[in-house]
């Protein structure tokens, strides 16, 4: 796996600047441009998995990109139904018990949950580039919300997935560095955070499966 090619592989491409730019202006659309943003990251991974000498996607196809793009949604949000199921409750909790008389049972509650959902979320960081490169690969929804068989992506290259999750850390402060330029500059760091990601998701997949 060649985690410095993630980083530089999007300057390889003689149209970037062109396709940069445009991914940008689409992801400034309230909501539609957010999914199609990351239908775009998935696009790029299964152009990694396929082995295309360019990677980085044009636009030509946008309702097949927006379309990855709301499956891969769908995707996290049932992932994230257990955070869901315990939230929620804790919530109701909130609003109804009277936190004086209970301030140390909730207090010792709420630090669990709270536990909980730190490790939930670094484990879920830690697996979803898995699902996305199924998905990427296959167009299966079934077998990208299948643990089972994300299980055995991560199983078969475990390393490969660690510098997937590590890549995305560093590309999540290397999008907030655009601050620096404003709020133009944050649009075009997080789309390069996004194709740097969708690289290192597609290149862990093809890890696993050829192991």
């Amino acid at each position: 796996m060649d985690f410095g090619l993630s980083f530089s592989f999007p300057f390889q491409d003689d149209e970037w600047v062109k396709k940069v730019v445009l991914t940008a202006v689409i992801s400034l659309i309230p909501l539609i441009g957010q999914i199609a943003l990351i239908g775009w990251l998935v696009e790029l991974t299964r152009r990694v998995i396929r082995g295309d000498a360019e990677p980085l996607p044009d636009w030509a196809d946008f309702g097949g990109i927006l379309m990855l793009g709301l499956k891969i949604f769908a995707i996290g949000f049932v992932y994230a139904l257990p955070l869901m199921f315990i939230a929620i409750p804790m919530a109701i909790v909130d609003a109804l018990v009277d936190y004086e008389s209970a301030a140390a049972l909730y207090s010792i509650v709420t630090m669990c949950f709270s536990c909980f959902a730190l490790i939930y979320g670094l484990a879920l960081a830690f697996f979803f580039p898995a699902a996305v490169g199924e998905l990427a690969a296959t167009d299966n929804f079934g077998a990208a919300i299948n643990p089972t068989n994300i299980f055995a992506h991560v199983r078969a290259a475990p390393t490969a997935y660690l510098l997937a999750f590590l890549g995305t850390i560093v590309t999540g402060f290397l999008a907030g560095f655009g601050i620096i330029l404003c709020f133009v500059g944050i649009i075009f760091t997080t789309v390069y955070a996004y194709a740097v990601q969708g690289h290192l998701y597609g290149q862990a997949y093809l890890e696993a499966t050829n192991a």
